[in-house]
């Protein structure tokens, strides 16, 4: 029978076992120093009050007086047995120098050899041993009684064995008692903070948690989108590489730490990283790209962070606006066949009416007329995605009743510009240019002008300007227009997310052109045009990208 397979101990189980060890080998090991330590400190006692008793009566004079008399046992016999019951020993034992004993606890070994080592102490020298004597194994001390520096006897005090080792297990039960204790203190200290560390690590064990480090390292830096996680103070604890590319970050080790106000980033999108609020799919431009931020705060009990998600729009953002381009397009070639289908008739019905030189004069005029741009465009402009852009919009414009002209300066050559400049880009930037200026042209929104600039602009008809010029160094792109023009206090908010004098859900063309530019190492300027509304121009480089490399 094939036996199951047993999951390992958790990593919280695992460390309590661990610890519950340790505190009990700590224990166990002190407990056994402290017993060790204990009884070398009661013999070394034990020693020391044998010595203090045996030299005191060597030092008596009494003792040395009694040496003296014919019976010195009926004198120094009370005489020691009092001093043991005062000290506490097991015996002092007082012999002349042929080891006689002249006093004994037992008073019938009285007169008897006594049992030990003597040499020392007729030597002059006062000495200790553990030897075993007629009371059993002791601790003795053996010092000589001199009386004029001459040796008359001998003294021998002595604590047995079993007395120490009663004393050294009285101390090893308190021992006992507090290792037992400090064992229990340890272990429930132990579980409780295993405990813990259980519901936080989710009862995994190391090799679970280690892979699902490596997975989740694996992940972060695969996924396309952008992660960044705040921890509560709003610090960056964990970046992508995503992330890093779409914010502009340096390397990770060294934006992790930092707080979000030091990242340098656009204040609207600061504020989105900020919010203690949930953020869904808003849109946000930094220097070079157009994203889309989802920001979750992290609570537990408290607030301990922000999961932000980072979704690149900027390809999404110039497709898009391709796709309106397009769409207007569209709408200028119907309203161009509704007005060709329209001419068409006319010049049917003069001819059906017999006025065939006057239906001749019509269909020329309309057909110069509508040729004069077109080549105009052709001619100096020999980039097709800008002519084909410029010739739609004039379409556009002239749905709306304003005039698109191109500069006579104006010229492109054909290769010009460098594959390295994004045509999506320049679409970008010229076709944002020229909506807002045909806008403001048509309408004669204010922008912010005063009353006598918008009745100056209204007195002629409506037109944009567009110049395209390419030289060795640079692209410039001016665009202006007839509309009202841009008042002082806005000229430093157009280019701000969100910006527009036509309510919500505009404002955002100004700031992908600005954007545009600074992706491609140009610059963007607003001033007043000469016919008095606004005049934006666009440079980019060309000349450097070209030697550097440069792409978006």
């Amino acid at each position: 029978m094939r036996l199951p397979r047993t999951r390992p101990r958790s990593l919280a189980g695992q460390l309590f076992a661990m610890q519950v060890v340790l505190i009990a080998a700590v224990v166990a090991g002190c407990a056994v120093f402290a017993y060790v330590s204990g009884s070398a400190q009661a013999e070394q006692t034990a020693t020391r009050q044998a010595r203090a008793a045996a030299v005191a009566v060597a030092d008596s004079p009494s003792v040395r007086e009694a040496i003296g008399t014919p019976d010195p046992s009926a004198v120094l016999q009370p005489y020691a047995e009092q001093v043991r019951e005062d000290t506490g020993i097991a015996f002092v034992t007082i012999m002349d120098t042929e080891r006689v004993r002249w006093t004994h606890p037992d008073a019938s070994l009285i007169g008897e050899t006594f049992l030990g080592n003597t040499a020392k102490a007729l030597r002059g020298e006062t000495f200790a041993e553990t030897y075993t004597g007629t009371l059993g194994p002791s601790i003795r001390v053996v010092t000589p009684i001199r009386d004029d520096g001459r040796i008359i006897g001998l003294v021998s005090a002595g604590i047995t064995v079993e007395r120490v080792s009663s004393q050294v297990r009285e101390q090893l039960g308190a021992l006992a008692l507090a290792a037992g204790g400090a064992l229990a203190l340890g272990g429930l200290g132990t579980y409780v903070i295993n405990a813990r560390l259980r519901r936080h690590t989710h009862g995994m064990n190391a090799a679970e948690l280690s892979r699902l480090h490596d997975y989740h390292q694996a992940t972060l830096h695969a996924v396309r989108e952008g992660l960044l996680m705040l921890d509560g103070r709003r610090r960056i604890a964990l970046v992508n590489d995503a992330g890093r590319e779409l914010l502009g970050l340096e390397p990770e080790a060294e934006a992790l730490g930092r707080t979000v106000d030091e990242l340098a980033l656009p204040a609207p999108l600061t504020g989105a990283l900020l919010a203690s609020e949930p953020r869904v799919d808003e849109l946000h431009l930094t220097a070079d790209r157009v994203i889309v931020v989802n920001t979750r705060p992290v609570v537990g009990g408290e607030r301990r962070g922000t999961v932000v998600t980072l979704r690149d729009h900027t390809e999404l953002q110039a497709l898009t606006g391709e796709l309106d381009s397009e769409r207007g397009f569209t709408q200028a070639l119907r309203s161009q066949a509704h007005e060709a289908a329209n001419r068409l008739h006319t010049v049917v019905s003069l001819i059906e009416l017999g006025r065939v030189e006057e239906a001749v004069d019509f269909a020329t005029a309309e057909l110069e007329l509508a040729q004069v741009l077109t080549d105009r465009v052709v001619g100096a402009v020999e980039e097709p995605v800008l002519a084909a852009l410029l010739l739609g919009k004039a379409a556009q414009a002239n749905e709306r009743g304003v005039e698109l002209e191109l500069a006579e300066d104006s010229l492109i050559d054909d290769g010009a510009l460098p594959d390295s400049l994004p045509q999506r880009d320049l679409v970008t930037i010229l076709g944002n240019l020229i909506d807002n200026a045909v806008e403001a042209a048509s309408e004669g929104d204010s922008m912010g002008a005063a009353p006598a600039q918008r009745n100056a602009s209204a007195a002629g008809r409506a037109r944009v300007t567009v110049t395209a010029l390419a030289d060795d160094r640079e692209l410039l792109l001016r665009v202006c227009d007839t509309g009202a023009g841009i008042g002082p206090d806005a000229m430093d908010e157009v280019f701000r997310r969100g910006w527009s004098t036509h309510g919500a859900g505009r404002g955002l063309g100004l700031a992908l052109v600005r954007q545009a530019a600074h992706r491609n190492g140009g610059s963007v300027e607003l001033d007043r045009a000469a016919e008095g509304g606004a005049r934006f121009t666009v440079r980019l480089p060309l000349t450097a990208r070209e030697a550097q490399g440069v792409t978006a």
